[in-house]
């Protein structure tokens, strides 16, 4: 009698300690993911109040953006090799107190202090981007396309609320205040964290020796690209869409709320995705028409500046539409965490270091043609190839010619 009650006294708490257990990991990944874009998109806001702070031109302004960019492409391939030798775990804590030091570096009050401290930011970012990924790959493979698009949800909802908030907070205190605020999120998310440094376990990752693998199929870099144009474009707005409506006339308050609205509509996107991306048998036509919402918004910015209340949130859910498809693809277009984990990295790496030619390089061009029409002129035609490749990487199948990566 005492062997066979033994698993009917046991069992249900066993049941509840793996419920709570997967409860507070998702609580801690969703912490971490609020981290992933709120501290680089809150600068655009701002981004005025620092040019005159520093007396900076448009073009070096946008290095603000850029340099956390490039710190992700270059630390991206990086990310999952840490995270060999450290465990999982302690890499995302150590990505956090990064982000955290980076945010109170860059709010020093010097000018090499905000640059110093956006590259530190960028780093920590870099590895949660490649990281969260593989692990929901690993932890959560029957519910990776849900929980990739409520993590983008989080993301989005933690950088609507930093750049409602950033203008009014540096009217009040400044803005390194402003910027301070921040530190909020990597706080939060590092103390929801401290459970899993119990946890010492390796990423699923690409073997150094094998990872090239990867790099060498077609589908690969349809998605890739997909996800890179997709960056390109979200982050030239992103940095410049106050400074864009301020030049049709918008208050610098009005601005901040548009660029928390762009925030929040890429974020839901990822309601409306969850169950079509599991009905559809490619995502084709849903990957060229987020394309089409992202072009009609930006040629609407052109052609109708006025009503940037409806093309600022279309711009806003054609993106993180895009976002959402692509980091679906990223486990949806390979058959082992392995492979995620590649792909993962070659995305971010790539899609990142494109992303990081925009902000400054358009803010040159904006110096010299005088207004921000060819800048958006240029977006459009980029969102038109992010069609392109989405319709390519859309379509049903594995990545093949890596399936050796391990």
């Amino acid at each position: 009698m005492q062997n066979s009650s033994a698993p009917s006294s046991t069992s249900p708490s066993s049941g509840r300690t793996a419920i709570q257990g997967a409860g507070l990991l998702i609580v801690g990944i969703l912490l971490i993911a609020a981290n992933l874009r709120a501290p680089v998109t809150g600068v655009g806001p701002l981004l005025g109040l620092l040019q005159q702070a520093f007396g900076l031109g448009a073009g070096a302004a946008g290095l603000l953006v850029t340099l956390p960019l490039l710190c992700f492409a270059l630390v991206s391939p990086l990310s999952a090799w840490a995270a060999r030798d450290l465990g999982l775990e302690r890499t995302l804590f150590l990505a956090l107190a990064l982000i955290a030091a980076g945010i109170v570096l860059r709010s020093a009050g010097s000018l090499t202090a905000l640059l110093v401290g956006t590259c530190v930011i960028g780093c920590g970012i870099a590895a949660g981007n490649v990281l969260l990924p593989s692990l929901l790959k690993r932890d959560f493979p029957d519910d990776m396309t849900r929980l990739t698009a409520i993590y983008a949800i989080t993301m989005g909802g933690a950088s609507a609320l930093g750049s409602v908030c950033a203008v009014p907070l540096a009217q009040a205190l400044g803005w390194s205040w402003a910027l301070t605020a921040f530190i909020v999120l990597p706080l939060a998310a590092m103390l929801a964290w401290l459970p899993q440094l119990r946890r010492h376990t390796a990423p699923a990752s690409a073997s150094r020796a094998r990872g090239g693998a990867m790099w060498r199929s077609a589908l690969a870099w349809q998605v890739t690209l997909f996800l890179g144009f997709n960056s390109f474009v979200y982050y030239v707005v992103t940095a410049w869409l106050p400074s864009i409506l301020s030049a049709s006339g918008y208050s610098a308050v009005a601005a901040g709320n548009l660029h928390g609205l762009l925030q929040l509509a890429s974020a839901l996107p990822g309601l409306l995705l969850v169950p079509l991306v599991r009905r559809l048998k490619d995502q084709r036509l849903l990957a060229a028409g987020m394309a089409a919402c992202t072009v009609l918004s930006v040629l609407g910015l052109i052609a109708a500046p006025g009503l940037a209340m409806a093309w600022v949130p279309l711009f806003g859910f054609g993106t993180g539409a895009v976002f959402i498809l692509g980091l679906s693809f990223v486990g949806l277009r390979v058959a082992t965490p392995q492979q995620a984990a590649a792909l993962s990295a070659m995305a971010q790496s790539v899609g990142y270091l494109m992303a990081a030619t925009g902000p400054s390089l358009v803010g040159r061009i904006h110096d010299a043609a005088g207004n921000w029409n060819l800048v958006l002129g240029i977006c459009a035609l980029l969102s038109v190839l992010m069609g392109i490749f989405g319709m390519l990487a859309g379509r049903a199948g594995k990545v093949i010619g890596a399936a050796h990566i391990g």
